[in-house]
């Protein structure tokens, strides 16, 4: 997400001509657009997102039957 952040960044500044980067070449401006879809490509061959959107879920799932049992007045358990 970074990369992506740092390449509009690049392209906005390159367009408007301001600082250094008016001098640099396209290939330098769009190059951490490549980085991104490297980055994505990896991420999801590897698992890692999906592995991601998982523990995000297991998380909610978490705080909402934590909230539930405060509601209800049940203490939760403590674990050993």
């Amino acid at each position: 997400m970074y990369a992506l952040g740092l390449g509009l960044l690049l392209v906005v500044l390159k367009w408007l001509e301001i600082g250094p980067v008016a001098a640099w070449s396209w290939w330098w401006v769009l190059v951490p657009f490549g980085v991104a879809v490297v980055w994505w490509t990896w991420s999801d061959a590897s698992g890692r997102s999906a592995r991601k959107a998982m523990e995000k879920m297991e998380d909610r799932k978490r705080d909402r039957l934590e909230r539930q049992k405060e509601a209800l007045g049940v203490r939760p358990r403590n674990r050993r």
